[in-house]
């Protein structure tokens, strides 16, 4: 291809970035906009109280016969907006975060959370991950906040790896992880379960978060292979599960130090940060897996895993179930609430 002929195809490609950029921020400025309209529409409704209830199903026809195409205005949501400018009082977090979300995800943010951090760190997870309203929903369902955040996470990453990947590596994982995909029977091997997790891929990535790609079976090793070997684009390494239907024992943790020692000789260039180990087990000692942690030269997690058959059913008919997994990865949501 002649120089020329690369010139003008960057110069194609840069313009159309441009535009795209530029479609991006108008319709991020345009969102923001609405959003803060909808709050002082919902201020002065909290003003406007000697009216009564009624005034807002009134309000509502009025504003119809005016914008009659316009959906958004309905008594249902004038409502929610006067509870949004009610329970939002905060305006960082107006500008930071309700501004860059939908009215949808403010919505479910509104309705499924009640205290205002909590809302604040998932918003900004919806945000920082583009989830769709469903994905946003399934989080919450699952408490990815509390298992994030669970003290009782085991983990070796902030001896083994330097700062921010050690942070990084700490926030990503989670304890316990939650798969509802799993069909559990008695009789069940640790290759059935694994070959469950592989044919609901798209579905254990959701669960495992985002920045995870699938690097499929690795056959590196002489002797016995990790169960299941990704890469995490955040994080930049090459991230090793081994899969165990036991309680915790010691030993994982060497053959997992194996697994990565042959991993950062076999794959990892010098381009990518030192691999990440997590060894995913039925139930643990959380001192024993802390000692078994101590002395590996390896970055390695200890986490639980559960499937709905084992959650309380509360919990259970909070998540969706295997066919309705494909629903929460839909983007973007179409729901009747925006404009």
């Amino acid at each position: 291809m002649l120089p020329e002929e690369n010139d003008y195809k960057y110069l194609v490609e840069d313009i159309k970035n441009k535009v795209r950029q530029a479609q991006y921020s108008a319709m991020v400025k345009v969102n923001g906009e609405m959003i803060q309209l909808y709050w002082n529409i919902g201020k002065e409704l909290n003003q406007q109280v000697r009216y009564g209830n009624s005034f807002i199903d009134t309000l509502a026809k009025e504003i119809r016969l005016d914008f009659p195409k316009i959906k958004v205005f309905s008594a249902r949501n004038l409502r929610y907006m006067k509870k949004f400018a009610k329970e939002v009082t905060d305006q960082n977090f107006l500008q930071t975060v309700s501004a860059k979300l939908t009215w949808s995800h403010n919505l479910v943010l509104l309705e499924k959370l009640h205290d205002m951090n909590e809302r604040f760190w998932y918003g900004t997870k919806a945000i920082e991950n583009a989830w769709s309203v469903d994905v946003l929903e399934f989080q919450i369902a699952g408490r990815l906040m509390e298992r994030q955040m669970n003290p009782q996470k085991v983990q070796n990453f902030a001896l083994r790896l330097p700062k921010p990947q050690s942070e990084l590596a700490i926030e990503t994982m989670k304890d316990p992880y939650i798969f509802d995909f799993v069909e559990m029977r008695e009789d069940m091997i640790e290759r059935e379960i694994e070959n469950e997790l592989v044919k609901h891929i798209t579905n254990f990535l959701l669960e495992m978060g985002s920045g995870f790609a699938y690097m499929g079976h690795q056959k590196l090793f002489k002797v016995g292979d990790p169960d299941l070997l990704f890469y995490n684009t955040i994080l930049h390494c090459y991230v090793v599960i081994d899969l165990k239907m036991k309680r915790f024992m010691p030993e994982y943790a060497g053959k997992m130090n194996f697994y990565l020692s042959v991993v950062d000789d076999q794959l990892k260039t010098e381009n990518d940060n030192p691999s990440i180990g997590l060894i995913l087990c039925r139930d643990k000692n959380k001192v024993v897996a802390e000692y078994a942690l101590k002395d590996m030269s390896k970055p390695i997690g200890v986490s639980e895993y559960r499937v709905t058959q084992e959650i309380p059913e509360d919990f259970k008919r909070a998540l969706p179930d295997s066919e309705e997994w494909d629903k929460h990865i839909k983007f973007p949501d179409d729901r009747e609430s925006d404009i």
